[in-house]
């Protein structure tokens, strides 16, 4: 299967792509991202087929309904690290919390968050590949939290690669900061910056798509890519554990096969939720995509109202920092699959341009047929932490946000899936406040230890060695030095 361009082709660009391509390589004509020519439609038997199987069969079955051109003994050298999560039969367990109600579990990795689930298999096809054609890489990740450690983690001291990574000072949790700036690996770079996510991943996209920036890493015969989900190699992965949230709860003999589901999605860049979107159109029984968010409610309000506007927003700092973005780069494949490539390039050049665009009101319908939205604040976020685990339920803040979704978005009594997208361990002051029902400022280091001990929660060991780690990472800068301090660190390493 070949891959083309949401913005349609400028002419100077191949028209399609190979898969490989599309991912070492995911700068596009005008902007856009790259996504699958088409859909694969897996047979009527094919949920089925797989209820006994590993979830590395699930996936290895799913990635060759692509038909990428990655050798089978890459993709299973790729699969075969989720083998390092907590229990390899089981990398992302479903967990019954209500009688209705399920956590699908993604934080079983090494980084204790969602982001391994596509990130590890996606490091390694990527490196392999880089090998393979002896080419040399440098990989730009952008993260609000989650995407840098994970990104860090599965390309440390792999041949042929180079990590830069993007985090906003101060817009991280402590333990999300340490995993990354204690990072080690000779071929890694970690840079705070002045300002939010959202200027993290401008400045990401701008130098994916500057011409000046790839003659500079030309020089020293460095190509670019990216680790951000606007790479096409992170979403395919994005797409398998939405099929295993549904055999998952098949298994449990919770549903019949047939039966719908709704998935509730805590959504920041919107490709967690957009894999649920693609696995809807491959077959999976969804009954609706149900998309939660904090005080910075864009898709809320675009869903709702089909305008995408964030003029004069200023982005808020909440309890779920991953989610804190106005500009969600996912949200451009969304448009493409509904609405062609004519109408994305229109509509996202009047975000980039104006920094809002408007859908018609029958657009709007088509987009509603798919998604709800409703978004919640801090204060609920805490009071629901609290109440779950008064039930016995330990959870992060950003999974919190899906319970308002679930309270309020489903129009079915059908089983739903929430996505637990973080380990508490990632958020502990903030998860110690609310079960303490407190403003205290907790240090990571004590919030861990006290919920760990009081509340009989495990704490990984990973976790608990980041706080006697080297700090290898100091540098902070103006959004206006990244390119300058990137160049300058491949020409040291």
């Amino acid at each position: 299967m070949n891959f083309i361009e949401t913005r349609g082709n400028d002419g100077v660009k191949p028209i399609e792509v190979p898969f490989s391509e599309a991912i070492l390589n995911p700068s596009t004509s005008f902007g856009g991202l790259y996504v699958p020519a088409y859909l694969p439609k897996l047979e009527n038997d094919f949920i089925v087929n797989h209820i006994n199987s590993s979830y590395k069969d699930l996936a290895y079955d799913i990635l060759k309904a692509f038909e990428i051109d990655i050798d089978d003994a890459e993709i299973n050298k790729a699969l075969a690290l989720y083998d390092n999560f907590d229990d390899a039969s089981n990398p992302c367990p479903v967990v019954k919390v209500k009688d209705d109600l399920f956590v699908h579990e993604q934080y079983h990795g090494p980084t204790r968050a969602f982001k391994d689930m596509a990130l590890q298999p996606f490091g390694s096809i990527l490196s392999s590949i880089a090998k393979k054609r002896d080419e040399k890489y440098l990989i730009l990740a952008a993260t609000s939290g989650d995407t840098g450690p994970a990104a860090l983690n599965t390309f440390k001291n792999k041949e042929n690669i180079q990590v830069a990574c993007l985090y906003p000072d101060g817009g991280t949790s402590d333990v999300q900061r340490l995993q990354m700036v204690c990072e080690d690996g000779k071929n890694l770079k970690v840079l705070g910056i002045k300002g939010n996510f959202d200027d993290a991943q401008n400045a990401l996209k701008k130098l994916l798509a500057s011409q000046t920036f790839k003659d500079e890493l030309e020089k020293d015969n460095i190509k670019l890519s990216a680790a951000n989900s606007v790479n096409f190699g992170r979403i395919i992965f994005q797409i398998i554990y939405h099929f295993w949230s549904y055999i998952q709860l098949l298994k449990q003999e919770e549903i019949t096969n047939g039966d719908k589901i709704y998935l509730v999605v805590p959504s920041g860049n919107f490709g967690n939720v957009l894999g649920g979107f693609y696995a809807l159109q491959m077959g999976l029984p969804i009954e609706k995509l149900l998309v939660a968010s904090n005080e910075n409610n864009i898709l809320t309000q675009w869903l709702n109202t089909g305008i995408y506007d964030i003029r004069g927003k200023e982005l808020k700092l909440t309890l779920s920092p991953a989610m804190d973005i106005l500009k969600s780069s996912n949200i451009e494949r969304v448009i493409f699959s509904l609405f062609g490539a004519d109408r994305t390039k229109e509509l996202m050049e009047d975000l980039n341009n104006n920094n809002v665009f408007q859908m018609s009101e029958k657009e709007t319908k088509e987009l509603q047929k798919y998604f709800s939205a409703t978004y919640s604040d801090d204060t609920f976020g805490t009071a629901t932490i609290k109440e779950f685990l008064d039930n016995g339920y330990l959870m992060d803040p950003h999974t919190a946000t899906c319970i308002k979704a679930y309270k309020e978005l489903k129009e079915k009594p059908l089983k739903t899936v929430i996505y637990s997208t973080a380990e508490w361990t990632k958020f502990s002051p903030t998860v110690l406040n609310a079960l303490n029902k407190n403003n205290n400022k907790y240090s990571d280091k004590e919030a861990l230890e006290e919920i760990s001990s009081k509340y009989n929660a495990v704490l990984p060991q990973s976790i608990k060695e980041l706080f006697s780690a080297k700090i290898n990472h100091s540098l902070v800068i103006e959004k206006e030095n990244i390119e300058q301090e990137i160049v300058k660190f491949i020409r040291e390493s």
